[in-house]
């Protein structure tokens, strides 16, 4: 029973950034900002570095499919985003304290990098015309607060979550 809630947490996750999407007003406080729930990657971040770091690569390669089947026209950004960002912060982790903090905003910066990533392959396959200045005030800076208050709420959850996942493997 226990093996099934880690792809059920994705899953839920998954379908709660879709859901937040439909409800976010087109305007908020006047400007029409984007806002981007990044809870998935949030969550296989911390699987990366509370977890094993295998399950938070296979895991973030096969969301980053389902990811790309189901929202993009193009599949393979979030495929090869996904993953990379999940090895970048693991190597990270390599040479940073893992407490619950740094973790937070390392988590954060996972959430940039993504961001970023994103744009910059769509910029380069003429999917967007954004000017980077309209991004960052637009959409990155949102993103980032809205994510930042996500990973405030859900980092105790998800560290004590892997925790038992970790110690019910024995690893």
């Amino acid at each position: 029973m226990r093996k099934f809630l880690l792809p059920l947490l994705f899953m839920l996750l998954f379908i709660a950034e879709s859901i937040f999407v439909e409800f976010v007003p087109e305007k908020i406080m006047g400007e029409p900002y984007i806002i981007a729930p990044r809870f998935l990657i949030v969550a296989l971040i911390f699987l990366t570095i509370y977890g094993p770091r295998k399950y938070g690569l296979l895991y973030s390669f096969i969301a980053g499919l389902l990811f790309d089947i189901v929202y993009t026209e193009i599949v393979g950004i979030y495929l090869f985003l996904f993953p990379v960002v999940c090895y970048i912060i693991s190597k990270l982790m390599k040479i940073l304290q893992s407490n619950i903090v740094i973790v937070s905003l390392v988590a954060l910066f996972g959430v940039l990098l993504l961001e970023l990533g994103v744009y910059e392959m769509y910029f380069l396959i003429h999917l967007t015309n954004m000017h980077f200045s309209t991004f960052l005030s637009l959409r990155l800076l949102p993103t980032l607060i809205f994510n930042f208050i996500f990973i405030v709420i859900t980092a105790y959850p998800l560290k004590k979550h892997y925790d038992k996942l970790v110690a019910s493997l024995d690893i």
